[in-house]
């Protein structure tokens, strides 16, 4: 396929009871192991991505470095790629499209653009994220790419207090409906677990709704039934790697 043609699949792909699943990689190697174990698409985690380069995340990660791991991933494996981008690596909404023209001309047929202020506090207001989004999507458009935006809320994320998760619902409907005005592909609501609620999100949202798993979060089959449509995995799968290799190497360097 070329990379129109999996920007395309890759959409398809977020199917209303059947959704895609996304085992979050960080490198070519990691790459070709998921996709050797029956992947259709590849997705990214920033967090990983910056952990195996020894950076913490929040775009402290260089771009440029970023942009070289996404490159070989997809000179490595012919599936779709869609990279975690955070912030686009700019509060400016041009500028923000011209850094994602930077991964599109690499390969990458989407990203997770998320709406926290990464070098500041709290979220940006909706109207000035929807005109980051609207940037992206006119970039994409000139270039003739169905390009896949992930338009991501940390609403959820930011909120540690699971009690308080119903409370900030409202916003989230709104925010989801403004993105998906601005040219979002999806929406994505990472650190909410609760059935509930991800159910009423996923009715009021017109894009495929994203899920995040983690630790109390429902299985797949619940959230395919809930109405999720693209379930990932984010920083687990290089955590859970990281651990495995940190006790097989102090099995062999503990004392005997």
């Amino acid at each position: 396929m070329n990379q129109t043609e999996k920007a395309k699949a890759f959409a398809a792909l977020h199917r209303k009871g059947d959704p895609i699943v996304l085992y979050n990689i960080w490198d070519a190697g990691t790459a070709k192991a998921v996709a050797d174990a029956g992947a259709k698409a590849l997705a990214t985690g920033s967090w990983s991505v910056a952990a195996a380069h020894g950076f913490a995340d929040g775009e402290k990660l260089p771009m440029s470095v970023l942009v070289e791991t996404a490159k070989s991933i997809t000179d490595a494996v012919d599936l779709p790629l869609s990279v975690d981008f955070e912030g686009a690596y700019s509060a400016d909404p041009q500028g923000a499209a011209a850094n994602v023209a930077k991964l599109m001309e690499v390969g990458a047929i989407g990203i997770n653009f998320e709406d926290r202020v990464v070098s500041g506090e709290g979220l940006y207001p909706i109207e000035s994220q929807a005109a980051r989004i609207r940037a992206i999507r006119a970039m994409a458009d000139r270039k003739g790419m169905p390009f896949f935006i992930n338009a991501r809320t940390d609403l959820f994320l930011a909120e540690s207090d699971l009690s308080k998760h119903a409370g900030l619902v409202d916003e989230a409907i709104e925010r989801g409906r403004a993105y998906a005005a601005a040219g979002g592909s999806g929406f994505f609501v990472p650190g909410l677990i609760d059935p509930g609620l991800i159910e009423k999100i996923c009715a009021a949202s017109s894009l495929p709704v994203n899920v995040m798993m983690r630790a109390g979060a429902p299985d797949v089959k619940t959230l395919a039934e809930l109405g999720v449509r693209r379930i990932s995995y984010g920083p687990g799968p290089y955590r859970l790697m990281i651990e495995r290799l940190r006790q097989e190497a102090a099995a062999i360097y503990s004392p005997l």
